[in-house]
């Protein structure tokens, strides 16, 4: 068995299964068949699977304008009648406040009466922003900035970037005045809520007046599940299958790498989010590849095994990256300094053991994918 191929395509099954065009063409599908919703007058999607699932949307309303607020380089496939901004992520630029106030004046345009499809992925709180007055947008890089040196969790990023905004936390909705908001989201965060999503830039007000629905079309758990299912299919045995990955690289290579190495032939499929704290002069990589570094001096001479981890959006924080492939081989010389410099994309890539993928269509976290044969 070609280990390396194994583990990559295991790895891209989970991500395949959550595809933001197939998760939002099969929601839209299914709520034909149950309650048969009048079409939208208005669909926007923000985050980075917002293509994607305006491309469904789009497929299925072909006659409903929509604005679509994405990633740089994530907009390609987006029919051209579409209205489309990409900007920056992960720290925030001027384009991302245009589509965050282009999203702001699309929805409180929309008149008494009228249905709003609303379509969010995880990405949403660095793409669109439309700020609270007193506030910059250099307030807002440099929060980003140090929100994301600091090794918090998405819930307690998510809550800072609330408070400098008009449209997170249900503000987005608070100019609503039609008849129905529809929101279908691709979860990127712990317990799939809502309200934490896109710093809640899905959620409903405290006061509405409208009818409001809200879905989670495509999640970490799904696509765990996918990837366990083709292990099966190429008759691996899964030996576990855990969202167990929201902890510092360290801590998860302490708590895992006993068990990595102490393994029967099988599969581990793990999802979740690391969390980093990088030093003042960070070099290149993310929370990934920095994972995928420190689980490969984990296996280091273990020559049976090998693992995969990446966001399965295709990027790893600032790096156009999605992860690392590592093996028994993986660890060497000069790969502690790079870890200690936030710089394990150069290690990794010197080596020849990044996973770059591209945009995917989704955002679901990560996934970690370890297999023994």
């Amino acid at each position: 068995m070609d280990r390396r191929a194994a583990v990559r395509a295991i790895w891209q099954a989970g991500v395949d299964a959550v595809d933001g065009e197939t998760a939002t063409a099969r929601a839209l599908a299914a709520a034909a068949t149950t309650e048969a919703p009048p079409a939208p007058d208005r669909i926007l999607a923000v985050g980075k699977a917002a293509t994607a699932m305006a491309r469904a949307a789009m497929a299925r309303f072909p006659a409903v304008p929509a604005l679509v607020v994405t990633k740089d380089g994530h907009g390609a496939g987006l029919p051209p009648e579409a209205e489309l901004i990409e900007a920056a992520h992960p720290v925030p630029d001027a384009r991302s406040l245009a589509g965050g106030r282009a999203l702001r004046e699309a929805v409180a345009a929309m008149p008494p009466g009228s249905e709003l499809l609303l379509l969010v992925s995880g990405g949403a709180s660095a793409l669109a922003e439309d700020l609270a007055p007193g506030s910059t947008l250099d307030d807002l890089a440099a929060l980003n900035r140090r929100l994301l040196a600091a090794g918090l969790d998405i819930t307690a990023m998510n809550a800072e970037r609330r408070k400098l905004s008009r449209i997170k936390g249900g503000g987005l909705l608070a100019d609503f005045r039609g008849a129905r908001a529809r929101v279908l989201a691709i979860s990127d965060v712990p317990g799939d809520d809502i309200a934490v999503i896109g710093s809640g830039i899905g959620a409903a007000p405290t006061d509405s007046a409208f009818a409001y629905g809200a879905e989670i079309v495509a999640s970490n758990a799904i696509a765990r599940a996918a990837a366990a299912s083709a292990a099966r299919a190429m008759g691996l045995q899964v030996l576990a299958e855990e969202e167990a990955l929201h902890d510092d690289p360290d801590r998860v290579a302490a708590r895992w790498g006993p068990r990595l190495r102490a393994m029967a032939p099988g599969v581990i499929v793990l999802g979740g989010e690391p969390v980093v704290t990088l030093p003042d002069d960070p070099g290149r990589g993310g929370r990934n590849q920095a994972l995928a570094l420190r689980l490969a001096q984990e296996i280091a001479g273990c020559d049976d095994l090998t693992l995969i981890v990446g966001g399965t959006d295709g990027t790893d924080g600032p790096t156009e990256d999605a992860g690392g492939l590592v093996d028994a081989n993986t660890w060497g010389p000069g790969a502690d300094t790079a870890l200690r410099r936030a710089d394990s994309g150069t290690y990794l890539s010197q080596n020849n053991n990044l996973l770059t993928t591209g945009p995917t269509g989704t955002n679901v976290m990560d996934l970690l994918v370890a297999l023994r044969a």
